[in-house]
Order: structure tokens, then C-alpha cells, then sequence
């Protein structure tokens, strides 16, 4: 085992000389320097929790809240009574357009209408015509050949009590020499009046 070291003892202090004692020096206290920057910290803390709680109410608002309608002020009385006067007439003078182009929609369907009928009227007397004068020119054919066929003495007898316009437009439709021979056996002034209506029928005929 090493030894144990052997104990001093303590060194005295030395005791101030009486001659040379110096002035001790006085510190300001820092107390007012932390109480500034408790009530800075405080001030801060409080701006914040404000700031935040208007920024999360502004946005629960926003996010939650309809936009309310602008509350307009009322026009007066003159003016409103002459805008509603005015909207009035405009849809009165619609209901009126309305009105009349209904009305001419109808006329107009009415006419189509009428116009279809007509047409197929025209239609059918067309066919009526054609049918007729088909079955006249087949008839005048007819007769013309019989009147040709007759004596011509017998026929001149039969023409003389025809009208004269009547009797041209048989002996027209003949043939030459039998025409002539027919007149030939009329009285003379008749034979003439027929003759001067078919000179006047082929003087009006188109000439090449």
C-alpha cells in the first residue's frame, strides 16, 4: 500500500493592508431590461393569437358562409312605374306578333290547301277536256266522212240549210273534190258566203 500524503494546511489570507482600501463599485440593476422584453414577448404572443384567430375565422367564413346579395337600393317610384309601363307594351305588342303570325301560318296553310284543290281540279278537267275533244273530233271525223259519202246532190240540199260557218267547217274537213262538188249544188249567194269563210279560215292558217 503507498503511503498516505501528508496534509497541509491551508494557505491564510492575507489581511488587507489598511493604507491602500479600495472603493467598491456599484452595478445597475437589470430588472427593468426583463421586464421589457416580458411585456415585448406578451404584446407579440398576443398580435399572434389574434392574427391567427381572424385568419381562421375569415376562412370558416368563406369556406361555410353563401354571399349575400347586394342589398340595391330601391328605384323611385316614377322610374318604376314607367319600366313597368314599359315592359307592358313590349309584351303586349308580342302577344300581338304572336297573334298575327299564328293568323298568317293559318291563311297560309289555307291557301296551300286551296291551291292543292285547284290544281287537281285543273288536273281532271284537263283529262274532261282532252276526253272531249277526243270524242268530238272523233264524231266531226265521222260526220265528215258520212256527208262524203253521200250524192253530192243529197249533201248540197243538207248544207244549204246549215249555218254558213257551220257548213265551212265540214266542207273544210273534206276533201277537195268533194267540197266542190258540194258547193257546186248550192244556190249561189249561199255557195259564196261559205266559200268567202273558208277563203278567210286558210288566209289566217300560218304559211311556211
Amino acid at each position: 500500500m503507498k503511503p498516505a500524503a501528508p496534509k497541509t494546511a491551508p494557505p491564510k489570507a492575507a489581511s488587507p493592508k489598511t493604507g491602500s482600501r479600495k472603493t467598491p463599485v456599484l452595478r445597475k440593476p437589470a430588472a427593468g431590461r426583463g421586464v421589457l422584453v416580458i411585456l415585448a414577448v406578451i404584446l407579440a404572443s398576443g398580435g399572434a393569437l389574434r392574427l391567427g384567430v381572424g385568419v381562421g375565422g375569415a376562412m370558416a367564413s368563406n369556406a361555410n358562409d353563401t354571399p349575400t346579395p347586394l342589398n340595391c337600393p330601391l328605384p323611385p317610384a316614377a322610374l318604376a312605374e314607367a319600366l313597368s309601363a314599359r315592359e307592358s307594351q313590349v309584351k303586349a305588342k308580342e302577344d300581338a306578333l304572336a297573334q298575327r303570325m299564328s293568323a298568317l301560318n293559318l291563311a297560309d296553310q289555307a291557301i296551300t290547301k286551296r291551291m292543292d284543290e285547284l290544281k287537281a281540279a285543273e288536273d281532271e278537267l284537263k283529262k274532261t277536256i282532252a276526253i272531249a275533244d277526243g270524242a268530238s273530233e272523233k264524231d266531226l271525223t265521222q260526220l265528215t266522212a258520212v256527208y262524203e259519202a253521200m250524192k253530192p246532190a243529197d249533201a248540197a240540199a243538207l248544207f244549204q240549210t246549215m249555218a254558213p260557218s257551220f257548213a265551212a267547217g265540214f266542207l273544210g274537213r273534206m276533201q277537195p273534190g268533194s267540197a266542190a262538188a258540194i258547193l257546186a249544188g248550192m244556190p249561189p249567194d249561199k255557195a259564196y258566203e261559205v266559200s268567202v269563210l273558208l277563203a278567210g279560215r286558210n288566209a289566217n292558217a300560218p304559211k311556211n
